[in-house]
């Protein structure tokens, strides 16, 4: 794809809060459009890779804490928990969360086609580029009084 050059004047001169809006709503929108393929929300993704990184380790209470600073959606976890227990995805063995083999199998589909939108998102943008970014953004938070660490 190609777009249009501009001068770093130019550039420079850009309101940040319009393109990051604009990024922000693109790269949600495409992500929740792959995941939605799976019958599948953002919480629903977040609680998925959670899960599967620690397995035995999350209780529901632990989790939704966890997550909901991050959900824009005002999720009730209670169901969402229930939904992929009845889907077979999660187990709950002494209040602790366990991904089963369906679940797995179900987040890794997820996965494929969450990297196929980052890979679309990523493209003519190398790791150095995309990384001063970010450090960027995080910069810009973290200036204005928010939390410039990494999730």
């Amino acid at each position: 794809m190609t777009i249009k050059e501009y001068t770093q004047q130019q550039l420079a001169a850009q309101p940040i809060g319009y393109w990051t809006r604009e990024a922000a709503h693109l790269v949600i929108g495409g992500l929740r459009t792959a995941l939605a393929e799976e019958h599948l929300t953002q919480p629903h993704w977040w609680t998925l890779n959670h899960i599967a990184r620690a397995q035995g380790h999350w209780t529901r209470e632990d989790l939704t804490a966890k997550l909901a600073p991050y959900d824009d959606q005002d999720t009730d976890f209670d169901a969402l928990f229930d939904d992929l227990t009845t889907r077979g995805w999660i187990t709950e063995t002494d209040d602790h969360l366990t991904l089963t083999e369906a679940g797995e199998a179900g987040r890794t589909r997820a996965h494929d086609r969450n990297a196929k939108v980052h890979e679309r998102m990523r493209q003519g943008i190398d790791d150095a580029t995309y990384a001063a970014t970010i450090d960027t953004l995080r910069r810009l938070v973290a200036n204005l009084g928010g939390n410039g660490d990494l999730p």
